[in-house]
């Protein structure tokens, strides 16, 4: 009987645990506060955390989409932090899918934050984490209050902290794609630092066929065959020489910018804005109005240690082809070198190895076999034509650095048809040129009707420009989607028009005085041109209006997976049908630090603080009344807020999708037609 008895508790107590765990909300990381005394006067705070089989909680390093953490200490005059939180080194995983490196922990992890004490007073230090943890489909919200206890410092000194202490280094696995710690990671991070090289390496064939490098093939061959026995042994010193030199401009880059400068290059404003204008004056160099040249007096040096003889006239030979070159390979070189010191450590130096292969290998080939000269094709406007396409490509390519900025800070100057536009008139003014309506200053006068390859090459680059036309309208071009600004950035989109226009005489607002014109819309949207709210009490009072269920939205700024069900479920015109004919859509930004609750949508929390930014008050109606914390998050409530369908979270399924807002649909129906 007592052993009975003991298999029904354990029964029970299984049985309540699995209830809790499938519904309710995630806690995938649990947080433990320790203090640790340095010495006399230093501190150290310890964040450690216990972290969920299989979640991922992300750096503060992380630069993609999802949430990274961040630590805001309530300031004090008892202490003073040293330096930042440090972290160990972080998991590397890139996704091929999205092109993006995340940085993220599992497991376990603690962070430190060193601090000096200024009393001898007991005292608390307060403050709050924010982040993000994700597992396959799903991502929760980090919101996290600490306080560390201080106690025990007796004699302290108020100077400065030993140096030691004052700035210790964030060490994050940076790491060159093809060094992350799991066989998945390695195979997409190699995938991508693979492409990297073999763009890098074609640069190179490109800058071997540049005006100022092309005709020196035939006058170095023919040196190092005077050599007789040794032409090989030189030749091959030669490209080797060329390698090194490269290689050295790639270990610069790599100790002046390193794997820190990947954070600035992708946030801050300055540093893109001089990419770009570093890709226009190669561009306008390349054009051929003028050129860079490096002192003269530095190739007339290295030309003068070519005399030397032996291996060490070998290398400052291949010095000054360097040089000479430079005004010709340097659009080139600049491009691989810019596209790389936002990367790892190793990157810009993978990049200058690619790019100097793709020099140095023909130099050698062409020496062991000097039959493969006569092949060569002789020198012409050939090599002015791929300079000037070289110049529009550059020219298009500096707008990618305007982007960043302009997204990041929200200026709205280059909006996705004002860069559309930009790009429809650099390849038009190129397929111009191509067939001979437009001449630069070095271009031959011959007649353009002789070069099949020019003629061609007009027709693809006119045949991307009709392309391109669409999006000026809303078009998504997803081929190139990638290297445009967002969709909401475009002011002028047919489909959205007709979609709200369908809505409207579709009879989704057939009581046009019941809806409200939703607040914070000005700086919140919903995806596809799909009519809903941003507050819920606001979603709520229209839903009692006009007798609807609410579709509320959980979602995030830094939600990937929410990216992803809109794009391949809300963009089916039956789930926008649904949502446009049936439901009160919200959607609520759990992750949102930047847009103020008017003073009517203010509401108090559980200890009667108010809530004043509309992120913390959706987050607030997630932990609080539906006990979720995952996003995506999706339910449909009555109009007294009880839920009637869902949870529904990670479903890129359509049809299991319509399923769901069907049976909102009928629930809601069922209990109001009676």
């Amino acid at each position: 009987m007592k052993k009975n008895l003991f298999f029904l508790i354990l029964f029970l107590l299984v049985s309540t645990t699995n209830l809790f765990s499938q519904g309710g909300m995630e806690m995938p990381v649990k947080w433990d506060f320790k203090t640790e005394k340095i010495n006399d006067s230093v501190a150290e705070l310890q964040f450690i955390a216990t972290i969920k089989d299989k979640w991922h909680l992300y750096s503060q390093n992380h630069t993609g989409m999802e949430i990274p953490m961040s630590f805001d200490f309530k300031a004090s005059p008892q202490y003073k932090r040293i330096g930042k939180v440090w972290e160990p080194k972080a998991i590397v995983h890139y996704d091929p899918v999205f092109q993006d490196t995340s940085l993220y922990f599992d497991k376990k992890v603690t962070l430190k934050q060193k601090i000096q004490v200024f009393t001898n007073e007991p005292f608390n230090i307060k403050g709050e984490l924010t982040g993000q943890a994700c597992i396959d489909g799903r991502c929760v919200a980090i919101d996290q209050s600490f306080v560390f206890a201080v106690s025990g410092f007796e004699s302290l000194n108020t100077e400065p902290a030993n140096e030691d202490f004052v700035e210790e280094e964030v060490k994050v696995v940076e790491l060159a794609q093809g060094e992350s710690l799991t066989d998945t990671n390695d195979q997409g991070a190699e995938a991508s630092m693979l492409r990297f090289f073999l763009a890098a390496f074609l640069g190179g064939l490109v800058g071997l066929l540049m005006p100022c490098v092309f005709p020196m093939i035939p006058m170095t061959i023919s040196y190092f065959l005077k050599m007789k026995k040794k032409a090989k042994l030189y030749a091959l010193f030669f490209g080797i020489s060329i390698v090194i030199i490269f290689l050295l401009l790639g270990i610069l880059l790599s100790v002046i910018f390193g794997p820190d400068f990947a954070n600035i290059v992708s946030t801050h404003w300055i540093p893109n804005i001089i990419f770009a204008a570093i890709f226009v004056v190669f561009a306008i160099s390349l054009f051929g109005y003028f050129e860079i040249a490096l002192p003269s007096s530095w190739v007339n040096k290295s030309a003068k240690m070519e005399s030397t003889g032996g291996l060490i006239g070998v290398f400052f030979m291949a010095l000054t082809l360097v040089l000479v070159s430079f005004s010709c390979t340097l659009p080139i070189a600049g491009a691989v070198a810019l596209n790389s010191v936002g990367g790892s450590f190793l990157k810009p130096i993978i990049g200058m190895l690619g790019f100097s292969l793709g020099i140095a290998v023909p130099f050698t080939l062409f020496a062991f076999f000097p039959g493969m000269l006569k092949t060569m094709p002789k020198s012409g406007g050939w090599m002015n034509t791929m300079k000037v396409i070289l110049a529009f490509v550059e020219l298009a390519f500096a707008l990618k650095f305007l982007n960043v900025p302009d997204q990041t800070y929200g200026w709205g100057i280059l909006d996705r048809e004002v860069y559309l536009a930009f790009w429809i008139v650099i390849f038009s003014m190129m397929g111009l040129y191509l067939i001979g309506k437009l001449r630069f200053p070095h271009d031959d006068e011959m007649p353009v009707q002789k070069s099949w390859f020019r003629y061609i090459l007009s027709i693809f680059t006119f045949t991307f420009v009709v392309y391109l036309i669409p999006g000026m309208f809303g078009a998504p071009l997803k081929a190139i989607s990638g290297w445009l600004p967002p969709m909401p950035t475009q002011d002028f989109d047919i489909s959205k028009i007709v979609r709200e226009e369908t809505a409207s005489f579709s009879g989704a607002f057939s009581n046009t005085s019941d809806w409200e014109a939703p607040r914070y819309a000005d700086k919140l949207h919903l995806p596809h041109g799909i009519f809903g709210y941003f507050d819920l009490d606001q979603a709520m009072h229209v839903a009692k209006k006009t007798q609807r269920p609410v579709f509320i939205d959980f979602t995030g700024h830094g939600c990937v997976n929410c990216r992803n069900v809109e794009s391949a479920v809300w963009e089916d015109s039956r789930v926008r049908a649904k949502f446009a004919q049936d439901f009160v859509v919200v959607a609520q930004y759990v992750d949102d630090k930047v847009i103020k609750l008017d003073t009517e949508d203010q509401i108090l929390d559980n200890n009667g603080e108010p809530i004043s930014m509309l992120g913390k008050k959706a987050m607030f109606y997630a932990h609080n009344r539906y006990k979720e914390n995952s996003q995506p998050c999706y339910l449909i409530v009555d109009l007294d807020g009880s839920v009637l369908a869902g949870p529904t979270y990670y479903e890129l399924n359509v049809e299991n999708y319509l399923k769901f807002l069907d049976e909102g649909v009928r629930l809601f129906k069922e209990k109001h037609d009676k």
